[in-house]
């Protein structure tokens, strides 16, 4: 079997994190590293390199793009062109060109379900 790709889960819901985590590691999808904060996933990007991850965006009223830009702008132990994908409740065109000069491949609004992160962190593992 071979190795699964390590992919990180930004997302401060403990439970869908977890659910997810899970489901895809026993399904071969990724290995799936988590983080429940910015703070967190900004270390975790620091110490060990991802081939891809998932990250909300969400800070209340505004968004949070800056673990976006410190992967894109190289200060990550990760390949500054890896996948990214991002979860928020709402994008605009305004939000929407922002996560497209990142190089954001997909975005998955909420309310969602775990389904749909499996689907996201399979469309990240192959590239």
């Amino acid at each position: 079997m071979p190795e699964l790709k390590q992919m990180l889960l930004v997302e401060p819901e403990s439970m869908l994190r977890r659910t997810v985590a899970l489901t895809a590691r026993s399904l071969g999808v990724a290995e799936v590293q988590e983080a429940a904060s910015t703070a967190l996933a900004r270390q975790m990007l620091n110490q060990q390199p991802y081939h891809g991850a998932l990250i909300a965006i969400d800070t209340g009223d505004a968004f949070d793009l800056s673990l976006l830009d410190q992967v894109r702008l190289g200060r990550s132990a990760s390949n500054a062109q890896i996948p990214l994908a991002v979860l928020a409740g709402r994008c605009d065109d305004t939000l929407l060109a922002a996560l497209r000069e990142r190089g954001v491949k997909q975005v998955v609004l909420k309310p969602f379900r775990a389904r749909t992160l499996l689907d996201a962190f399979n469309v990240l593992s192959q590239g």
